[in-house]
């Protein structure tokens, strides 16, 4: 039976050391198999919040019940939002050390600045894949004349842990236009997929990836579905954008349902077992609407780490390094 083990992640804010107890899902120690498809080991309800300067966000994690699914360190779904005319929240300068970021962007329009000298506009469809490294400040606001307009914000924030080796590298930006993103379809139409990192149904992303990771959209017309092979040793999680989807159902899953498929909601977090390299995704047959969502999935680390708020290291000394380096303004 699939175990779940729970391991403490130790968080350090300026010179003092806080050490809390937060559920960290860890399934480095399951066996896969190789010929079969993955099984629901569970669901979690993104958690509506607000970052920068009051931005909506709908956060899978971290919270009260995982902390990371290692490599993954975060996830938000930013709005959807209706930004009246005028409305200019966003999220001012701050730093970061030690990770990724990658923002997708589905509808509005955002402008970057950080304190090397980059800068760049990211619209409705465009990805901006962010190694912040040993360290960067920078800002994503509402574009002036979105600002000015108005319109609908909707999208996702990734945060992609960095192996020690390659935490202090130096910054480095990729921004993928939606012109540059492959999209591939099965031959009848009725699935889709935008393939942002990895590979699906024959067309291969542009980005290039130090944590080997897949990021897939994909959009299913009712009644469609679609299995696609995620490597074995992957931790791999799918998050509900529209509709609802259908999933195979393991014995060993934390769901109250006692069908063998698991339907789930927009809005969730799906994570998988370590029990196929596949993973089968339905839309109802019943459904009236497309289901669209995301399937992420990345090797674990396996390591160590040190984490405070926009700092993510392997050890209490660098987080404190850290920290002193952004107030003495040496980080970026």
């Amino acid at each position: 039976m699939t175990k779940i083990n729970f391991n403490k992640i130790k968080d350090i804010e300026q010179e003092q050391k806080y050490e809390y107890k937060q559920q960290t899902l860890n399934t480095n120690n399951l066996d896969p198999v190789h010929t079969s498809i993955r099984s629901v080991l569970r669901v979690i309800k993104s958690q509506t919040t607000s970052d920068g300067e009051g931005v909506k966000l709908n956060r899978s994690f971290p919270n009260n019940i995982i902390s990371d699914f290692d490599p993954f360190l975060l996830l938000d779904e930013i709005g959807p939002t209706d930004m009246k005319p005028g409305n200019q929240k966003g999220f001012p300068d701050h730093p970061h050390r030690g990770f990724e970021t990658v923002t997708y962007l589905l509808e509005g329009k955002f402008e970057h600045r950080d304190s090397q000298g980059h800068s760049g506009i990211i619209s409705g469809g465009d990805v901006q894949w962010m190694t912040a490294g040993s360290g960067v400040i920078h800002s994503e606001m509402p574009e002036k004349e979105f600002s000015k307009k108005g319109g609908k914000l909707h999208g996702f924030q990734l945060w992609v842990n960095l192996p020690q080796k390659n935490k202090m590298m130096k910054p480095r930006y990729q921004e993928i236009s939606k012109t540059k993103i492959p999209i591939a379809s099965t031959k009848d139409g009725n699935v889709s997929v935008k393939v942002i990192a990895g590979e699906s149904l024959g067309a291969k992303a542009v980005v290039d990836t130090i944590t080997p990771i897949i990021y897939l959209h994909f959009k299913l017309e009712p009644g469609s579905s679609i299995v696609q092979s995620v490597p074995g040793n992957y931790n791999v999680f799918a998050y509900i954008i529209r509709g609802s989807a259908e999933f195979e159902q393991s014995d060993n899953s934390n769901s109250n349902s006692n069908s063998s498929d698991s339907t789930v909601g927009n809005g969730n977090l799906v994570i998988f077992d370590k029990d196929g390299n596949e993973v089968y995704i339905q839309n109802s047959k019943t459904s009236k609407t497309p289901l669209e969502l995301l399937l992420i999935g990345g090797i674990p680390l396996n390591e160590q780490i040190a984490r405070y708020g926009p700092f993510v290291m392997n050890t209490q000394q660098e987080i404190y390094q850290a920290v002193e380096d952004y107030r003495n303004g040496k980080l970026g």
